[in-house]
């Protein structure tokens, strides 16, 4: 079950990228986080609604609330360096490096979940962190890049972040629904987003944003929300160290879209990354 909840997971974070890259054309990269995070907040409370869960939102205890709350905010870090960077670098480009927190969300799982490095998790993770590096590459075009505007540092820091929520959230859903914790951390979420937005003062922006634009931004929301559902269900009946791997392939599925939908280029580099990716995460299946 925590498999084909971690494929589904994959499958709409790909979706996820290539319509928030559509949207946020000429929108402010925070202003569209935060847009985006009020259709996630909607769709994981009908969850809750749905799964009838609402009196369980006020049964979550104070230890596992320190922990979503905190995993909601490295979220909400994690979103905003992701979403800038798919901006201002290639979805192609900066979606195989954020990816890369796989390597260390494994190696946290080892350590701090105490969870077993079986033969099989170890050479998957291997294998997908080389394909990663690969996909990441040589680009020439760095050298024209300013190190301050550069979405290399964006993604890396998204990266880290990432791999930060996955461990904490791991830890604040112990006896916790998933739809609860999915709910609670959004709401968090939210709040981070939209302070970001009135502390820069960019929520007149709203007006300006074009009709073509916010309906990209609502489905990139519902593709996340849908993720997280499947995610977060993933890891509550799964280990870390096998769910996040397999709900990474998404960077294999994003790179195929954006090749079709975004006419990308492919290089050598591409295909060969996302051929390892592929393998290691078929072991991490097995």
């Amino acid at each position: 079950m925590s498999i084909i909840l971690a494929l589904l997971a994959a499958l709409f974070a790909a979706l996820t990228a290539i319509l928030a890259k559509i949207g946020i054309e000429n929108v402010n990269s925070n202003l569209a986080t935060a847009v985006r995070t009020v259709v996630v907040l909607i769709m994981a409370f009908l969850m809750v609604l749905i799964t009838k869960q609402t009196d369980a939102l006020f049964e979550v205890s104070g230890e596992a609330l320190f922990y979503l709350v905190l995993s909601g905010l490295t979220t909400g870090l994690s979103w905003l360096c992701f979403f800038k960077a798919i901006q201002i670098g290639d979805v192609s480009k900066v979606v195989p490096i954020d990816k890369a927190s796989v390597v260390l969300t494994i190696i946290l799982s080892f350590i701090v979940l105490q969870e077993p490095a079986t033969t099989l998790v170890v050479a998957g993770g291997v294998i997908i962190s080389v394909g990663t590096f690969v996909l990441i590459g040589r680009n020439k075009e760095k050298k024209k890049v300013r190190v301050g505007q550069s979405y290399i540092w964006l993604a890396v820091l998204s990266a880290i972040f990432a791999s930060l929520t996955n461990i904490l959230a791991k830890i604040g859903i112990e006896d916790v629904d998933s739809n609860v914790a999915t709910f609670i951390r959004t709401v968090v979420i939210i709040l981070f987003a939209w302070g970001i937005v009135f502390y820069q003062k960019t929520g007149k922006e709203l007006k300006t944003i074009s009709k073509q634009s916010y309906i990209f931004l609502i489905l990139s929301g519902a593709a996340t929300g849908l993720s997280w559902l499947c995610y977060f269900a993933a890891l509550a009946f799964g280990k870390v160290s096998v769910v996040t791997p397999i709900d990474k392939f998404s960077v294999v599925i994003t790179l195929v879209l954006s090749f079709i939908i975004l006419k990308e280029k492919p290089s050598k580099n591409t295909i060969a990354g996302a051929v390892l990716i592929t393998i290691g995460t078929a072991l991490l299946i097995l």
